[in-house]
């Protein structure tokens, strides 16, 4: 079946391998995060927290990539569902700290669980050498969109 999108991919056939990649892998952990009562994201913030508890949102939004509003809205809703509490920083008062609850606290194995599981589903047909080169691959390919041809 030859359709618009597959025509225009044809000038850019890493790229759509890429999008279609993170699709799936998007949809399969969307998926696991739902049963988990999260949401997309959340889980990043939460694995940043289980490393390093009492984080500013400034710092959360450094770590995971995230943009601020998406970070703010994922810590509110967060913290709706009892995961985690926002109190002023000590030292700057206009800053938050985010710290996990006993609740937030009891996601980290189920997370765990969670990231080994899409784990193995991504890699069940790899042997190690080529999880090893696609990473590094991924890693390439990342720092050259960032860096945007900054280097020559």
């Amino acid at each position: 079946m030859t359709t618009p999108q597959r025509h225009a991919a044809r000038a850019g056939q890493l790229s759509f391998a890429v999008f279609a990649l993170a699709r799936v892998h998007r949809a399969a952990a969307a998926a696991m995060l739902r049963a988990l009562g999260l949401h997309p994201g959340q889980e990043l913030l939460l694995m940043q927290l289980f490393e390093r508890d009492g984080q500013t949102q400034s710092e959360l939004l450094d770590s995971v990539g995230l943009d601020h509003s998406t970070v703010s809205k994922s810590l509110r809703r967060m913290q709706e569902a009892g995961l985690v509490t926002r109190r002023p920083n000590e030292d700057d008062r206009r800053a938050l700290n985010v710290w996990l609850t006993d609740r937030g606290q009891a996601m980290r194995e189920p997370i765990e669980a969670m990231w080994a599981t899409l784990e193995e589903m991504s890699t069940r047909h790899l042997d190690e050498v080529a999880i090893r080169s696609f990473i590094a691959t991924a890693r390439t390919i990342e720092h050259s969109i960032t860096d945007n041809g900054k280097d020559g």
